[in-house]
């Protein structure tokens, strides 16, 4: 079982990713993105994801397997992402992810998109240690997790959005400032000329581990509107708005590690490849002696080795794999790195 090579499918949104690993290392990972084509509707457009996904996922494989020195017939088992995401872009990734599993007669595994981020620092760094904090920051969520062993446990949650996640915050007041989608690489962008002490942005619920990034979206909508009929600082309004989130979820998140006792916080999810998300976490970390691991921006962005390192995990923890019948929860919540129950010798719930 150590030696399989596991193929991860990821097409939850508007990026179809292929992945390789095996035990831990990444081999070879190719993916394909529709940006440019939902960028001129200012956000995602289901039909059009979903489209490009059923022309991309062939040539992605192919491409991963390329760039690995692999054949097909080297794939020991497939993993895809079964939830959550866009209905339409799910279903072509796990439609292509069992037609392979059947070609090829290896075992199939779903795999939880988010569990997927948690898994890509593996790839980049050491094994996740037990115990590890992680900070999932991406466009429609934001949690705080506890994690010990993530293909076995079940996954606990200390904090969550409870209203509008980061990523999300940053692509709707992008759009108020007048920048283009996807929102957090603009706004990162247009930061980087801007002071990010320049508005007093609230910072949201500063005394609990969820978060709410709504208010701080109305607080921005509402500075951008005092302007109208005058020139919109937006390299400010970005930098202001960026500290303030970066703030928040780096308080938090090394509040959580020092109340809990854990020596190491990991930054997942596309939001983390901002580049002020990573600064604060970092200087704020090495002043509570805490180790900081960040996936590189490629890894934080959805892709396909992140899957096809949940589905090594779960070969290597002896997991069952999944029906092929198995189908997909757009809105899977998360509880186990699988949505549906695969650890050899559990009873579903």
């Amino acid at each position: 079982m150590g030696s399989t090579i596991v193929l991860g499918i990821e097409s939850s949104c508007d990026e179809t990713g292929a992945g390789l690993v095996r035990d831990g290392p990444l081999p070879g990972h190719a993916v394909a993105s529709s940006m440019d084509e939902h960028a001129r509707y200012g956000g995602v457009v289901p039909e059009i994801a979903a489209r490009a996904h059923a022309h991309s996922v062939h040539p992605v494989i192919r491409r991963a397997l390329d760039e690995a020195g692999l054949r097909l017939s080297d794939i020991g088992a497939v993993a895809v992402t079964t939830g959550p995401g866009l209905s339409g872009a799910l279903q072509v990734g796990l439609a292509g992810a069992k037609g392979i599993a059947c070609a090829l007669g290896v075992p199939l595994y779903g795999v939880h998109h988010l569990a997927g981020h948690v898994a890509a620092d593996t790839l980049e760094h050491a094994p996740l240690p037990d115990p590890c904090m992680v900070l999932i920051v991406s466009g429609g969520h934001t949690s705080l997790l506890p994690v010990r062993d993530l293909a076995r446990d079940p996954i606990v949650h200390l904090g969550d959005t409870l209203d509008g996640a980061a990523g999300e915050c940053f692509d709707k007041v992008a759009r108020v400032f007048g920048l283009p989608y996807p929102g957090g690489t603009a706004i990162d962008r247009a930061a980087r000329a801007g002071d990010p002490h320049a508005i007093p942005f609230p910072r949201p619920l500063p005394g609990s581990y969820d978060f709410s990034f709504s208010g701080l979206k109305t607080a921005a909508a509402r500075w951008a509107e005092g302007h109208v009929g005058r020139e919109l600082p937006v390299a400010d309004g970005a930098a202001s708005l960026q500290e303030a989130v970066a703030d928040v979820l780096t308080r938090k998140a090394v509040a959580a590690c020092r109340a809990y006792g854990v020596g190491t916080l990991v930054v997942v999810g596309g939001v983390a490849a901002n580049s002020r998300v990573r600064s604060p976490a970092e200087e704020r970390c090495r002043s509570a002696g805490i180790e900081r691991r960040v996936p590189p921006p490629r890894l934080c962005t959805d892709n396909g080795a992140m899957i096809a390192a949940v589905g090594d995990l779960l070969v290597r923890a002896g997991a069952e794999p999944a029906p092929l019948d198995v189908s997909i929860d757009p809105s899977a919540p998360l509880e186990h790195a699988a949505p549906h129950p695969l650890a050899a010798g559990t009873v579903a719930a």
